[in-house]
C-alpha cells in the first residue's frame, strides 16, 4: 500500500515537469520558425539570395544525428524492457554521436569561414543566419547532452524505474524534437540556397 502510493506520488509530482517541457520544446519550436521566417522575409529582398552552397559537413551531421535518434529510440525500448546494460549502452552511443554532430557543425563553420570565406559578420545576412541556425540548434544540443548524461547516472545508479522512465521519456522526446528542427533547417536551407 505505501509502495503504491510512492509511486503515484512520484506520477503526480513528474506531471508539471512533463508540461513543462512541452512548453519548451513549442518555444523552441516558435523561435526556430520566427528565424527561418525573418530569413524568407530577408532573402526576399533583392540581392539577398544565399549565393552559395552549404559545406557538405552539414549533410554528413544530418546522418549522423539520424542514427543518433536511432540509438536514442533503443535506449528507450531497453529501458522499458528493463534491459539496462542495452540501455546504457544505447545512451553512450547517442552520447558519442551527438559529440559527433556538435564536431561536424564547428567544421561545417570552419569551412564557412577559412574555406569559402562566408564570415559571420558579412553585408548579406543570408550568410549570417546560416551561422544563427546551427548556433541556436548547437545551443539545443548541449542541452541535449545534458539530459544524456542525467539518463546515463540514473543507469548506474538505484534509481527508481518510474524515475529511469520518465528521465528516458523526457530525453527521447527531446532529443527525438532536436533531431527533427536540424533535418527542417538543413532542408529549409538546401532549397534556399544559391
Amino acid at each position: 500500500m505505501m509502495a503504491r502510493f510512492e509511486q503515484d506520488k512520484n506520477k503526480l509530482d513528474l506531471t508539471p515537469k512533463r508540461f513543462n517541457m512541452w512548453i519548451f520544446l513549442f518555444t523552441s519550436f516558435m523561435f526556430f520558425a520566427a528565424l527561418t521566417s525573418g530569413f524568407i522575409v530577408y532573402i526576399g529582398g533583392k540581392g539577398h539570395a544565399l549565393k552559395m552552397n552549404l559545406p557538405v559537413a552539414f549533410m554528413y551531421s544530418t546522418g549522423i544525428i539520424i542514427v543518433s535518434s536511432l540509438t536514442m529510440f533503443l535506449a528507450s525500448n531497453a529501458a522499458k524492457k528493463l534491459q539496462f546494460a542495452k540501455q546504457r549502452t544505447f545512451l553512450w552511443a547517442t552520447f558519442i554521436l551527438g559529440l559527433g554532430f556538435l564536431g561536424m557543425q564547428v567544421y561545417a563553420w570552419y569551412v564557412l569561414a577559412f574555406e569559402m570565406k562566408a564570415y559571420f559578420i558579412n553585408p548579406n545576412a543570408s550568410i549570417s543566419f546560416v551561422y544563427v541556425f546551427s548556433l541556436m540548434h548547437l545551443l539545443h544540443i548541449l542541452a541535449g547532452l545534458v539530459l544524456l548524461i542525467v539518463s546515463l547516472v540514473s543507469t548506474y545508479r538505484k534509481t527508481p524505474q518510474v524515475i529511469n522512465l520518465f528521465r528516458m521519456e523526457m530525453t527521447s522526446i527531446f532529443w527525438h524534437f532536436v533531431d527533427i528542427i536540424w533535418i527542417y533547417l538543413y532542408v529549409f536551407l538546401l532549397l534556399n540556397q544559391n
